[in-house]
């Protein structure tokens, strides 16, 4: 039903029972006054009756079997409660109550209708009584002997209940509130038929025009009339075209704005003018780790950076574009450059745009271009150093022994190799990382190379007093690999057991095949490497002790190539180590004739 009908309908039905709702008021008040005044007149004349059964006898309590038995034959008769009281207000008779409760009740002297008695004053009141727990009309005689000439002897006082008066009320009321409902039938008949006759091009329009706002814009006014109604007919179905014609431009510019923001390798976030979410791309949702429904919920529930709240308020101050760089350790480690723009600028703020790029792999290379060039800048500066001090010390040392001079040339000749292979291990790690080293994997007998190998190193292992040992319990140990890669890998394992071991210790070399791979393990029994240092031990020029490191020659790129060569053959490397106990590194490589 429409509403301007139920309106109409409400306001001919309330009408109605206004009408009959005043005329039962006023004449449920004009009864009820009246049948109260005929009340207390009768109760007045009773009261009367009551003080001349009661003229001989004092109102005292030595007198209270007598003045209780007139009151309770007295209500009998009328049918009203009948209470003696004396002068002090202390009840002396009642008969409505006990004989054992009298002596409990309250002092009446304070009650109105009593104290108007007690003045001389004939006096009635509608109150609550307490002792009976309802409401009664209360009338009130000062009690005087004969003529009322004598001295006042104390009060009559009758009540009765006023349920007589409420039952007549209560039944005018229900005829009223009849024909008010029959009435009221009447004009909700009547309002809904004359109503809906003329509110029939009301309803169609309103339907018309709630289905147009419903984004249902393919329907329209069939109306062809000459008059005004034809005229909003035509304008509201002009009013749908243009409608259909919006909905579809704004369905197809949401579309690539959702297709754009969401193919977008950058977060976006959009805030209205409370810094409330409008919007939030998926790769900010992944950047974040934010899940769930965000829309319309503040900025700081969301994403709780000091930086994002204090970038925000400086955008509001100055409406230029802030910049903000902002480090993240959950869900994962990740540096994060924050554009924060606010819309629309020339005007007044509406909002503001934060578009979030993840810069971590830059942040990480530079950092790796930083240490590298350091570290590299490190390494050789101090064999040049003593390379340039030594050569300084020969060409200015006029009257130098023969063999203090070959010690310096042999320091010189040491220090001119160490930065050869500083630069000949930088230029492999190089190649390798560019993928400008190319690799000819073959199949591959690694058994037998490493023999050879173990061969080759017995002067090193026999100068360091070093024992070594070869266990081959492969079946079959050929890998496809290229044999050059998997030499230096060899080479470099063979070469850090040997400087790290200490006179005495052993080397083992063990071979064997598992699940379809090659698995090679170089152990040592030497100084070992701490847990902390496990995770670092294969980036470039890290060392574990870098004094002995240094003394021994090492570059600190061995393990750095091997791990990329084994990268690149598609194996697998691990290291276990215990500090005073060893090291081992593995190797994993995939067998002949099969893929990894």
């Amino acid at each position: 039903m429409p509403r301007i009908q139920l309106k109409i309908m409400s306001v001919l039905v309330g009408l109605a029972i206004g009408i009959v709702s005043l005329t039962g008021l006023f004449a449920e008040r004009g009864l009820r006054s009246e049948i109260a005044e005929d009340a207390t007149r009768s109760l007045f004349e009773q009261a009367r009756l009551v003080i001349q059964l009661t003229q001989d006898t004092p109102f005292d309590p030595s007198h209270f079997e007598e003045l209780q038995r007139i009151a309770t034959e007295a209500s009998l008769a009328t049918g009203a409660r009948i209470t003696l009281i004396a002068l002090n207000g202390v009840v002396i008779a009642d008969s409505g109550v006990t004989a054992e409760r009298i002596a409990r009740l309250d002092n009446h002297a304070a009650r109105p209708e009593v104290t108007s008695a007690l003045s001389d004053a004939p006096s009635h009141a509608v109150r609550w009584s307490q002792t009976l727990k309802s409401e009664l009309l209360y009338v009130a005689l000062p009690a005087n002997s004969a003529g009322g000439s004598a001295p006042l002897r104390g009060v009559v006082r009758l009540a009765v209940s006023l349920k007589q008066i409420d039952e007549a009320v209560s039944q005018l009321r229900s005829e009223l509130w009849t024909a008010a409902a029959i009435g009221l039938v009447i004009a909700v008949a009547l309002s809904y038929l004359l109503s809906s006759l003329s509110l029939k091009p009301i309803r169609e329009l309103a339907e018309v025009v709630q289905d147009i706002a419903d984004g249902r814009t393919e329907r329209a006014l069939t109306w062809e009339n000459r008059d005004e109604r034809g005229d909003i007919a035509r304008s509201i179905n002009r009013m749908a075209q243009h409608e259909r014609t919006r909905l579809f431009q704004a369905e197809q510019e949401k579309g690539q704005l959702e297709a754009v923001l969401t193919s977008m390798a950058e977060g976006v976030l959009v805030l209205d003018a409370e810094n409330k979410v409008l919007l939030a791309n998926p790769p900010l949702r992944e950047m974040l780790s934010i899940w769930g429904d965000v829309i319309g919920r503040p900025v700081e529930e969301i994403i709780r950076l000091r930086e994002i709240t204090g970038a925000l308020a400086d955008v509001r101050q100055s409406s230029e574009t802030q910049l903000r760089e902002i480090r993240l350790t959950k869900p994962r480690e990740s540096v994060l450059l924050v554009h924060l723009v606010a819309f629309p600028r020339e005007d007044s703020q509406k909002g503001t745009v934060l578009v979030f790029h993840d810069v971590t792999e830059m942040r990480r290379v530079d950092e790796i271009r930083r240490d590298f060039i350091a570290n590299a800048s490190h390494e050789l500066r101090t064999p040049l150093t003593a390379i340039q001090g030594f050569a300084d010390t020969l060409a200015s040392a006029t009257e130098l022994a023969q063999d203090k001079k070959q010690d310096y040339l042999d320091v010189i000749a040491r220090n001119a190799q160490r930065m050869s292979n500083l630069i000949d291990d930088l230029m492999t790690l190089s190649r390798i990382e560019s993928g400008r080293e190319h690799f000819s994997p073959i199949s591959l007998d690694v058994g037998r190379l490493i023999a050879m190998l173990m061969d080759d190193f017995q002067p090193q292992f026999a100068r360091a007093e070093i024992e070594a040992r070869f266990h081959n319990t492969a079946q079959a140990s050929l890998v496809r690999a290229d044999p050059s890669a998997v030499e230096q890998i060899l080479t470099n394992l063979l070469t850090n057991a040997t400087r790290y071991t200490d006179p005495g210790g052993t080397v083992d070399v063990r071979v064997k095949t598992t699940s379809g791979k090659v698995l090679i393990s170089v152990e040592d029994t030497g100084i070992g490497i701490p847990d902390a240092d496990l995770e670092r031990v294969f980036e470039r020029f890290y060392r574990v002790d870098k004094a002995r490191s240094r003394a021994l020659g090492s570059t600190g790129l061995g393990l750095a190539i091997v791990r990329h060569l084994v990268s690149a053959m598609e194996g697998e490397i691990t290291l276990h180590s215990e500090v005073g106990r060893g090291t081992q590194v593995t190797i994993t490589l995939p067998v002949a004739g099969t893929e990894a």
